[in-house]
């Protein structure tokens, strides 16, 4: 059955004139001429068939068929009003939610995060962490951080730093097993540290830097994030894979050290993605000149 639907800018001159029952307050609201709502309306009965409106000297009134037809009609466009309003609203308030990796959020964004605060107060940010590619139909982000090679449909991509990784360990890991530093090859040869979703970290560097028969009998310890994998090497399990963006205070601290001082630079990278047909929002704006400014430095 095909449903009927009148011309709907007649329909919303009605919706007007027959919530203010005053074709002067009617052409007001609408910026149009009295005559011009008049003609709208005209159009809308001639549509329908049936006479919405008496006229009268001091003005119009609904006819009984008009007021039956007001009373379903002014509250469809009330519950247009408000879906609209609502929808504005979300995309215009000031809370900035993004999506990231758990390791990205605590080794390089929490960290920041007390810099962006006191420069934006307004912009309140709340943080998600998943590993699947963000889907911004689905998922409640207005941006996300993603890794890989900047392109992803219907996203718009900003590159923030690149992929460099080389093996690391505690200090005390390097002295036990490797008490020659000039030759760290033996650390391979113990406990590798794996992170679950780098999974290819290891074998990529190993061969990249013609070490791929040097781990022939050791022993591997799977971790379910990378920030974990870290934490095993500080504690002394065994030597892990760094990217070494994400590591600068372990660094500095002498927590963990670069026992072959040979980084691979890997082809992905770190990127800011957002929505590629949504209206760029101000909070939008700010985190990514923001975040674009934190990694330059």
């Amino acid at each position: 059955m095909i449903r009927r639907i009148p011309p709907l800018n007649p329909l919303r001159v009605f919706e007007v004139v027959a919530r203010t029952q005053n074709l002067t307050l009617a052409a007001a609201e609408l910026n149009v001429t009295q005559s011009a709502v008049s003609r709208q309306i005209a159009t809308l009965e001639t549509y329908l068939g049936v006479e919405l409106f008496r006229r009268e000297r001091h003005g119009v009134t609904l006819t009984r068929a008009g007021r039956t037809y007001a009373q379903q009609v002014l509250p469809a466009f009330d519950q247009i009003a408000a879906a609209t309003e609502a929808l504005v609203k979300g995309t215009g308030d000031r809370t900035l939610r993004v999506r990231t990796y758990t390791t990205f959020a605590a080794k390089w964004l929490i960290p920041r995060l007390g810099v962006f605060r006191s420069q934006h107060p307004g912009i309140e940010v709340k943080i998600t962490n998943a590993v699947p590619d963000v889907d911004f139909d689905r998922d409640k982000a207005d941006v996300a951080v993603q890794f890989g090679d900047g392109q992803w449909p219907q996203t718009q991509a900003v590159f923030l730093f690149g992929d460099e990784i080389e093996p690391v360990c505690s200090p005390a890991y390097l002295k036990k097993y490797a008490p020659n530093a000039k030759f760290p090859v033996s650390l391979l040869r113990h406990q590798l540290l794996v992170s679950h979703y780098r999974r290819t970290d290891w074998a990529d560097w190993l061969a990249a830097t013609g070490n791929a028969d040097a781990t022939k009998g050791a022993v591997e310890m799977t971790f379910g994030t990378s920030v974990l994998t870290w934490q095993a090497a500080i504690d002394g399990l065994g030597i892990a894979i760094g990217q070494n963006r994400l590591l600068g205070p372990e660094f500095e601290k002498g927590l963990l050290v670069r026992p072959f001082s040979k980084p691979l630079q890997r082809k992905e990278g770190y990127y800011l993605v957002w929505p590629k047909r949504a209206r760029e929002s101000l909070k939008v704006a700010v985190f990514r000149d923001w975040m674009l400014a934190a990694c330059a430095e």
